[in-house]
C-alpha cells in the first residue's frame, strides 16, 4: 500500500535567516523594540507581500528588519525557523546570515552571533536538526565593505562554515569579491554564492572560475548555456535552487516555466530551498510539494532532488549516508 506523499528528509542549503520572519513577528518586535513601521497592522504588511523583482522583495526586507535590535530577537528568530523546519522534514540546515544589515542597523555583532547561536546550538537536541552558518556579504555595500565584514567576523570563526554572497545582482558581478573570497578560502571556509538568478550564465562562470565556489545559489539561468550546464554535471557542482522564490521575484514567468526539471534531467546537482519563505509562498515543504502538485514531478525525481540535497550539504560522509538512506526509506512508502 502507497502512502500520501509527505515532504522528504532533506537538507536545506539556501535559506535566508532574516527572511525567516514571519510578518506578525515583525510587527511584535517592533513595538516590544520600540522601531516605527510604515504600517499600522499585519494586513497592511501583509498586503505589502507581493514583489515585481528582487529588489521590490529588497526594499521590504531591509525595511521588516530594522526590528531586529536584541539577542534575544535574534533568538527568537532562528528558533521559529527551527520549529517551521522540523515541520518540513528538514534534517539539516545550512543558514545565511547578513551581518553587515544589522551592524549598519546600529546591532552589535555580539548580539547577532550570541541570539543565532543560542537557539542554533541547541537545534540538534530541540528540533532534531543539524545546523551550521554561512556569513553572506551584501554585494551592493562593495568589496571594500565586504573585506572589512570578513575582519570583522573572524574572532567568531569558529560559529560559521563558509561565506556567501547575496543581494542585488545586477551591476555586482563576482569579479568584485575576489580578493576578499581569496581571504576566506584562506580561512578554509567554504565559499558559495548567488549567481544566475537576476543575472546571466556569465554570472555563474565567473563565480565558479573568479570566486572558486563549491556551491552556487540559484544558478537556473545555467541553462541558457550548454557548456556550462555539461561543465556543472561533469563537475557535479551543486546548485540550490529556490523554485517558489523564482516565480514570486518573476526569475520565472510561472512555475511551469521553472528549468529545475530540465537541469535534473541533464544531470546537475540540483537542490531544493525555500530561500526567504514567508515572502515567497512557502517553506522547503511548499517548494516540494509545488514540484510534485504544480509541475508533476514523479517519485523518482523528488527522491533524487532529496539525495541531492545531501551530496551537496557540507558534512561528513557518516551522516550523509544515514540522511540518504531515511529517504530511501520514506520514498519506498510510496511505491506501490
Amino acid at each position: 500500500m502507497t502512502h500520501p506523499l509527505t515532504s522528504p528528509p532533506t537538507a536545506e542549503l539556501h535559506l535566508h535567516i532574516e527572511g525567516t520572519i514571519e510578518p506578525a513577528a515583525v510587527i511584535e518586535m517592533g513595538a516590544r523594540n520600540g522601531v516605527g513601521l510604515p504600517v499600522e497592522s499585519l494586513e497592511e504588511l501583509e498586503a505589502k507581500y507581493a514583489f515585481t523583482d528582487l529588489q521590490s522583495f529588497l526594499d521590504l526586507h531591509y525595511a521588516n528588519l530594522t526590528v531586529l535590535r536584541t539577542e534575544q530577537d535574534f533568538f527568537e528568530l532562528a528558533t521559529g525557523y527551527l520549529d517551521r523546519a522540523r515541520v518540513a522534514n528538514v534534517r539539516r540546515a545550512e543558514i545565511f546570515f547578513d551581518p553587515q544589515t544589522h551592524l549598519g542597523n546600529g546591532v552589535p555583532i555580539e548580539a547577532v552571533m550570541a541570539g543565532l547561536t543560542g537557539a542554533l546550538d541547541e537545534s540538534e537536541r530541540t528540533h532534531g536538526i543539524s545546523t551550521d552558518l554561512i556569513m553572506c556579504f551584501l554585494r551592493d555595500r562593495g568589496a571594500a565593505a565586504a573585506d572589512e565584514m570578513l575582519t570583522a567576523i573572524l574572532p567568531f570563526r569558529d560559529r560559521i562554515i563558509g561565506v556567501g554572497l547575496d543581494s542585488t545582482e545586477i551591476g555586482f558581478p563576482p569579479e568584485l569579491f575576489a580578493d576578499v573570497y581569496a581571504r576566506a578560502a584562506a580561512e578554509d571556509l567554504h565559499l558559495v554564492a548567488h549567481a544566475g538568478e537576476e543575472g546571466g550564465p556569465e554570472t555563474v562562470i565567473a563565480a565558479l572560475d573568479v570566486l572558486h565556489v563549491g556551491r552556487v545559489d540559484h544558478g537556473i539561468r545555467s541553462i541558457e548555456d550548454p557548456a556550462l550546464v555539461r561543465r556543472l554535471v561533469e563537475d557535479q557542482v551543486p546548485l540550490t535552487v529556490c523554485p517558489l522564490s523564482n516565480v514570486a521575484l518573476r526569475a520565472v514567468d510561472t512555475l511551469a516555466d521553472h528549468p529545475l526539471p530540465a537541469l535534473l534531467d541533464a544531470g546537475v546537482l540540483v537542490t531544493v530551498n525555500s530561500d526567504d519563505p514567508p515572502y515567497f509562498g512557502g517553506y522547503v515543504d511548499a517548494n516540494y510539494a509545488a514540484l510534485h502538485t504544480g509541475l508533476g514531478m514523479d517519485v523518482e525525481a523528488l527522491e533524487r532532488l532529496a539525495l541531492n540535497s545531501f551530496d551537496a550539504a557540507f558534512i561528513d560522509g557518516a551522516r550523509r549516508a544515514a540522511w540518504q538512506q531515511e529517504v530511501r526509506t520514506h520514498f519506498a512508502a510510496h511505491r506501490g
